[in-house]
């Protein structure tokens, strides 16, 4: 009895520091771009998943560049980047997967010249732009190709500005049309009631022979994460897909929740904005038919900004 009171007083007298310690949840950030890209997932912010043994974050950051970096050097395992970045990393060697679309088409052509009622008009016109190189640029090529518009002959493309600027000179009558995505168009139009949307890009896509959208923002997610927390990415994919849906259902509350987290966009502009937008939730498997679309696009334009070549099967996630 006396031997069974020695050890339990040992017991209860031994330091904290000699128990074993429950392990520290693992630190998993989720990387977004400041500006519309994080909108969709604005209500991962205040309230991010919850997933056993990790503590999940969100972070925004000034350019998707920064991101890419991350994943380059292995340090990102969930982020938002254009899929044609997600495809060229792939290309150099990480493995790297698309595990949804979250944002499709959300180009507007925006226009405060009479003349120019549509993508039909715009022959010896300049049009300003943003996304040199990208995904605006190649998709307004391909439309006006489809139009029998040489991009490079028959008007001039400009890119000078970056899209903030591009929304305030139209707005104060300094440009007379230019490309703009969402939600800037929509505060170009807000601005200036003499503007007004000249045509509709995702029917100009479709009609060029694109389908039926393009995706411009896609979750992308290190693949050997992917492959070894198949549960956790589970959690954070179905998340991420409510926020969507009530971002679409609630553009008011979204509206000040980017406020508040700080994404560079006002309330009341991404209230008007959201149902303008193209704001989805597509699995990588549902959406390759239209990535791939996309992909052949930048393939005519400029192989080497995918890669060189469509990606292989391993490029998207299955779930």
């Amino acid at each position: 009895m006396k031997k069974i009171a020695l050890v339990l007083g040992l017991a209860l007298a031994s330091p904290l520091w000699a128990r074993p310690q429950a392990e520290a949840p693992v630190p998993l950030v989720i990387s977004a771009v400041r500006g519309p890209s994080g909108v969709g997932m604005i209500r991962l912010f205040e309230n991010p998943p919850v997933i056993p043994g990790y503590d999940v974050s969100i972070e925004a950051v000034g350019q998707a560049d920064i991101i890419a970096a991350k994943f380059i050097s292995g340090e990102a395992k969930l982020g938002i980047l254009p899929p044609n970045v997600a495809a060229k990393i792939a290309s150099s060697g990480r493995n790297v997967q698309i595990a949804a679309i979250v944002g499709a088409g959300m180009l507007s052509l925006v226009s405060g010249d009479p003349s120019v009622q549509g993508v039909a008009d715009l022959k010896g016109k300049t049009v300003e732009a943003a996304g040199q190189g990208a995904t605006p640029e190649y998709v307004f090529r391909h439309i006006l190709k489809a139009r029998g518009i040489d991009p490079d002959k028959d008007l001039k493309l400009a890119f000078t500005l970056a899209y903030p600027e591009i929304a305030q000179s139209l707005i104060a009558g300094r440009l007379p049309v230019a490309l703009l995505v969402e939600p800037f168009a929509t505060m170009a139009l807000r601005g200036n009631p003499a503007l007004r949307q000249a045509g509709d890009i995702q029917e100009e896509w479709a009609r060029a022979g694109g389908g039926p959208d393009y995706p411009m923002t896609a979750l992308v997610v290190d693949g050997d994460f992917a492959r070894e927390n198949k549960d956790a990415l589970g959690v954070i994919l179905r998340d991420y897909r409510l926020s969507t849906e009530w971002v679409v259902s609630h553009p008011a509350e979204a509206g000040l929740l980017v406020e508040k987290f700080d994404l560079g966009l006002r309330a009341p502009v991404v209230e008007a904005a959201v149902p303008r937008s193209n704001y989805v939730f597509q699995s990588a498997r549902e959406a390759r038919p239209a990535i791939e679309s996309l992909f052949r696009v930048f393939l005519e334009n400029d192989p080497a900004s995918i890669g060189g070549r469509l990606p292989d099967d391993g490029f998207y996630y299955q779930e």
